[in-house]
């Protein structure tokens, strides 16, 4: 049990520590509406996943290239949008404003956000899911560690990285909207990159 227990903490902490547009959209919510509020954002992932996590074990033995291609195009265009709103907070970014009218983060959009990235489905059709599967045939406890170590470490993870980035509003109002900034940037970057391999890597 312990050997399926440690891969989902290790596959876990590479997921949540890899650069992306959901840790990239956590980020640029914790620059605006603080920590505490994005935190619940963080769970996301534990919404989103099941859907994907069964589509790509009983139904597909691997991602179809007509589902990466709209996966991405779609995904693409949904992140662009997240891009121009932090633009927008940037634009506008004033940080008693934000404080004042912060509210919490929307976790069915940062689920969202998570469902049309094509990575979850082919790290579960790929990677992932043949260690599921084969721990859950040896016996269904070890399938459960694996699924355990990984979302706890991958929520952990994301948690972390809000609570990181949330000190950074003790820096000062200009190094909190560079950062910001710079987050619009990566969200941008992330979605024209997606439609490139939508339309013309596939």
């Amino acid at each position: 049990m312990w050997i399926y227990l440690l891969q989902g903490i290790g596959y876990g902490f590479a997921a949540s520590s890899q650069p992306g547009p959901l840790q990239t959209y956590l980020i640029s919510q914790t620059l605006t509406r603080g920590w505490k509020q994005t935190l619940p954002a963080v769970l996301a992932p534990l919404l989103s996943d099941g859907p994907i996590v069964t589509l790509c074990l009983l139904v597909l033995s691997q991602v179809p290239a007509w589902l990466q291609r709209g996966l991405y195009i779609v995904g693409g265009l949904f992140v662009l949008y997240l891009a121009h709103s932090t633009y927008r907070s940037w634009k506008s970014f004033d940080p008693e404003a934000t404080a004042a009218s912060a509210g919490q983060p929307n976790v069915f959009r940062t689920a969202l956000l998570n469902l049309l990235n094509p990575g979850p489905y082919l790290f579960w059709s790929l990677i992932s899911g043949p260690i599921l599967i084969r721990g859950w045939r040896e016996t269904p406890a070890f399938g459960i560690s694996f699924l355990l170590g990984f979302y706890l470490t991958l929520v952990g993870g994301y948690a972390l990285t809000v609570m990181i980035f949330g000190l950074a509003q003790k820096l000062g109002p200009k190094v909190n909207r560079a950062m910001l900034g710079m987050a619009a940037i990566a969200l941008f970057c992330f979605g024209v990159y997606q439609l490139w391999l939508g339309f013309f890597n596939m």
